[in-house]
């Protein structure tokens, strides 16, 4: 009898065990967080052409490539100016321009005629750290170039990518292939170009559309023989060149055309040089500030021109101080001499 009273007592108490009840972990729970589902996703911002400010998929990782390309009648129209992201356009001896094309954003097969540098040339390549190509030039107008940081691609040198043609009789006979010029970047040269220019996001925003005057035409003289002009073309709308009133084009049939047209009124001094003829040789002083007008939009605006240094890049201002945004797309540069050139929105 005391064994099943013991054996009753166990049960008992594993029977009050089993109903007991177990006590929930609590849950720390923290504080509503409002999602508002309806806010729409960070826009997504494109990348951009350093010298064009032209939105892309993806920018190549190569640098600014400028090329001396000759100018007179005679050896019009040239190659691949088309494609040239800027072109900058300076006298040379006698009242003869020359241009240098500068690409980035397009790889043209070919570019020419191709001629020899000048003193100028530093103060505009410099600031985008990049190479120029060349075919010829006197040995100081060469140094100059190295010593402001520029690598210089020459075929008076041997450098890969140079040929001569038959379509014209020597020295403007000689024409390039820029990608192999591009193959040619040393270490020091292989990085994108710094943003040489303000950039608006789209056109209608660029200050001169939102500040100017208009114009249908910008004629400009850079000496008596050489007189060219721009035309504002609301359909493609960019301004469509002029060579002393005859259409411009490339060798592609294209006509040459611009977003921006940039007029800096420029001194134009003696480089204290003589060409092999024995004409002396000018140079655009870049270094300093200046007037200049700017077209874009169809409409033209006075704005203040600076330059502090030769390695540091054009700076363009309004009246108030503003720095000046140009529309995304090409840009041409006139250097136009003070005294002898002049600037007429028409």
């Amino acid at each position: 009898m005391a064994a099943v009273a013991v054996l009753g007592a166990l049960l008992t108490v594993t029977a009050c065990g089993a109903d007991t009840p177990t006590v929930p972990t609590p849950v720390t729970e923290g504080p509503d967080i409002a999602v508002d589902k309806t806010a729409p996703p960070p826009p997504v911002v494109p990348p951009r052409w350093p010298l064009t400010g032209v939105a892309a998929d993806e920018v190549a990782s190569r640098p600014a490539l400028a090329v001396k390309i000759e100018n007179p009648r005679e050896v019009r129209p040239q190659t691949g100016l088309d494609q040239a992201d800027v072109v900058w356009e300076q006298v040379v001896e006698g009242g003869v321009t020359r241009l240098v094309a500068v690409y980035q954003s397009q790889v043209p097969a070919e570019v020419g005629p191709i001629r020899s540098v000048r003193p100028m040339d530093p103060a505009i390549t410099a600031p985008m750290r990049g190479i120029i190509a060349f075919s010829g030039g006197q040995p100081g107008f060469v140094a100059a170039l190295r010593d402001a940081g520029v690598q210089t691609v020459s075929h008076d040198a041997g450098n890969a990518g140079f040929y001569r043609t038959r379509i014209r009789p020597a020295p403007s006979n000689v024409f390039g292939n820029p990608q192999a010029f591009w193959d040619q970047a040393d270490a020091n040269h292989q990085a994108p170009p710094p943003e040489q220019f303000a950039f608006a996001r789209r056109a209608e925003q660029a200050t001169v559309t939102l500040l100017g005057t208009p114009a249908g035409a910008l004629n400009i003289a850079m000496s008596s023989y050489s007189q060219p002009g721009w035309t504002w073309d609301a359909v493609s709308g960019t301004w469509l060149r002029s060579e002393s009133g005859t259409a411009a084009t490339a060798a592609s049939g294209a006509r040459l055309a611009a977003s921006n047209v940039v007029a800096l009124r420029v001194d134009l001094v003696d480089s204290g040089t003589r060409d092999p003829a024995g004409s002396v040789v000018p140079e655009t002083r870049l270094v300093g500030t200046g007037e200049a007008v700017v077209a874009t939009g169809g409409k033209v605006l006075t704005v203040t021109w600076t330059k502090s240094g030769v390695g540091d890049p054009l700076v363009l201002t309004t009246a108030d101080g503003q720095v000046v945004k140009l529309a995304p797309g090409a840009t041409w540069v006139e250097l136009v001499p003070n005294g002898t050139g002049s600037v007429t929105p028409g």
